[in-house]
């Protein structure tokens, strides 16, 4: 298999400058290139951009029920490590973050076992952050 290659990801947002210090700040991602409507960050090797939207519309609150939990529809985030991921979540919660869902353990002792979590960042944009017991186990069925 070829190497991973960062994904590109562009979304809107309604405040350029509230979302770029969340995205710096809170999440920790390292700021590249911007202008006065844009603004690109390394969102943990990969390449994310905020594109400021004045009249965006709020993005609808929808869900799918995983686990008895509303997962929201549409979401993105990352597969972390799995150490690295009880630190991330650990920040999160000590700068007071508002989960969508909790981080919390799946599929437990069995195949596919996954921590994750859901947010959203200051423009109502659903973040999943998750981390694979068995990395190898990414796609198993």
């Amino acid at each position: 298999m070829s190497k991973l290659q960062p994904f590109h990801l562009a979304i809107p947002v309604s405040n350029l400058e509230k979302n770029r210090i969340f995205y710096r700040e809170t999440l920790g991602c390292t700021e590249g290139r911007s202008s006065e409507h844009w603004v690109d960050f390394n969102f943990f090797g990969h390449q994310l951009v905020l594109h400021e939207q004045q009249s965006q519309a709020s993005p609808a609150i929808k869900g799918n029920p995983v686990d008895g939990k509303e997962v929201p529809i549409p979401h993105f985030g990352v597969v972390l490590e799995w150490e690295v991921f009880q630190e991330f979540a650990k920040k999160l919660r000590e700068s007071s973050i508002e989960f969508v869902i909790e981080p919390y353990i799946r599929f437990q002792g069995k195949t596919g076992e996954q921590a994750t979590m859901f947010f959203r960042d200051p423009s109502g944009n659903a973040l999943e952050f998750k981390a694979f017991k068995n990395i190898d186990q990414l796609f198993a069925k």
